[in-house]
């Protein structure tokens, strides 16, 4: 008997209520932290609603909260009044996501950093660039526990990046007209290598500050490139000169073509026309022998003295005074006109 009274006070038949339990949870820890009576319960009390009031939070609207609860990530929330387990239950970390965070790269300080930020160009040229990256938080959650050292994430991946970029690019290119090309190239790449690896980082902008070649060597590159000025300068005089020469020794050429295809046209249709003249004559000829041999005899002579002196002759023949010289006029005309 005496056992089943100690099972029953063992095991209540009821359970206790939740003010019941609440009683007993603060008599317990009031007893516990020393106090005693009502005096005790109540800083208990103050205590607690102190505890409970410490998850209140606010996230500003530049940042992001990231809940953990006992380490474990739980829940990203927004800006604005939220609540959450007191410390150490769940804690929360509000990073700022619309900062603009800036790193420079390639920034020498010494002759050791100078020769470590030495870069290959596409054709096997040495230079020194430097640039500098703005970024941002893009995914807090990311940014706080994918990667242990951001900042030194997209400092390193900026660096290989952008020596990627300009491995590829000729050294010309790169310090003069690519310079935007480059720095874009080098920013859609680190965005790439940062999502890949969950980085939770956005890259807004790359600016190429300089590409130059080192300077141990700066005096023969510009040499070089002062040659190279002046053989494009060369080649553009040459240039110039055959776009001068070449269209105007073409233009001569057709006139010469031209000419000699109008002298060309012109012969054939003269000798046509000989041609046709001469058997013209000789179907005459072939029609009336005598009449036609005649006149061309008469053709002949009138052809042949039409270029002769003229003279008067006196056909009543009576000796030598019957000739009569005759003066040319347009002989004296011309030797007039000569003579002035």
């Amino acid at each position: 008997m005496d056992t089943v009274n100690s099972l029953e006070n063992t095991f209540p038949s009821k359970p206790p209520t939740r003010s019941e339990q609440l009683k007993n949870w603060l008599s317990y820890y009031t007893a516990l932290l020393g106090f005693k009576g009502r005096g005790g319960l109540l800083v208990v009390i103050i205590l607690l609603l102190i505890w409970v009031d410490s998850g209140v939070f606010k996230v500003q609207p530049d940042e992001q909260g990231v809940i953990l609860r006992f380490g474990k990530y739980q829940e990203t929330v927004e800006p604005g009044l939220h609540y959450h387990w007191p410390y150490p239950v769940e804690v929360v970390f509000t990073p700022k996501v619309t900062q603009i965070n800036q790193i420079q790269i390639g920034l020498a300080r010494s002759d050791e950093d100078s020769h470590n930020r030495q870069m290959l160009t596409g054709d096997e040229n040495i230079v020194e660039a430097e640039c500098t990256v703005f970024w941002k938080i893009k995914d807090a959650k990311d940014f706080l526990f994918k990667v242990k050292r951001p900042d030194v994430s997209v400092s390193m991946t900026a660096e290989s990046a952008l020596r990627e970029v300009i491995g590829r690019t000729p050294i010309q290119a790169a310090m003069s007209d690519k310079r935007q090309q480059i720095a874009d190239e080098t920013r859609d790449l680190m965005q790439q290598l940062l999502d890949k690896e969950n980085a939770g980082v956005f890259v807004s902008q790359v600016q190429l500050q300089r590409v130059d070649p080192p300077a141990a060597v700066i005096d023969a590159f510009n040499d070089v490139q002062r040659a190279r000025a002046d053989q494009e300068r060369a080649r553009n005089d040459a240039d110039s000169y055959t776009n001068d020469i070449l269209p105007r020794a073409r233009g001569e050429a057709s006139k010469i073509t031209q000419d000699a295809e109008a002298y060309k046209a012109q012969v054939v249709k003269l000798a046509d026309g000989d041609a046709q003249s001469f058997m013209a004559v000789y179907n005459s000829y072939a029609k009336s022998k005598d009449v036609t041999a005649w006149r061309l005899y008469m053709e002949s002579t009138d052809e042949l003295l039409r270029h002769a002196a003229k003279v008067i002759v006196d056909t009543t023949g009576k000796g030598a005074a019957a000739v009569m010289p005759y003066m040319n006029i347009n002989d004296k005309v011309q030797q007039k006109e000569g003579a002035k």
